[in-house]
């Protein structure tokens, strides 16, 4: 049977705010460079409603884009580097917004813990496949 947890009041909060409204809370930081809303991040993560602390994602080691993820998830990325911890407290306009999605009601303030565990820009991973065709053998030509 999957376990439902309730996070705790205390770590539904966030002490830090950007221009936008996406509260945060450096957990642990991160080194090196931060990834870019082009990058491809590969992160293990919990998310949970604000108001109740009731859990409604979580995975790890999961590659996700940037800029194809909810503006607040998206803006929060890109504010720590490989090996760092974040708690995100994203308000309901940059998250689903009026939107009901699977278990989170619409208007909903989300939290999610992330931790960075690495990414690679768009130009990387252009190089990587590029890289990874190159090493493909060419099929031999079809037979008369």
């Amino acid at each position: 049977m999957p376990l439902n947890p309730i996070v705790p009041a205390a770590q539904r909060v966030c002490t830090l705010r950007t221009p936008a409204g996406l509260g945060y809370t450096v957990l642990r930081p991160g080194t090196g460079a931060l990834p870019a809303a082009d990058a491809t991040v590969l992160v293990n993560y919990i998310g949970y409603l604000s108001a109740t602390g009731a859990v409604f994602d979580q995975a790890m080691q999961t590659p996700m884009p940037v800029g194809e993820v909810i503006p607040g998830f998206s803006q929060g990325l890109q504010l720590i580097g490989r090996g760092g911890i974040l708690r995100l407290c994203i308000p309901a306009a940059l998250g689903y917004g009026a939107q009901e999605s699977g278990p989170i009601p619409a208007n909903s303030d989300l939290v999610f813990q992330v931790e960075m565990l690495d990414f690679k820009s768009a130009a990387e991973i252009a190089e990587m496949r590029k890289a990874a065709a190159a090493e493909r053998p060419t099929p031999p030509a079809a037979q008369q």
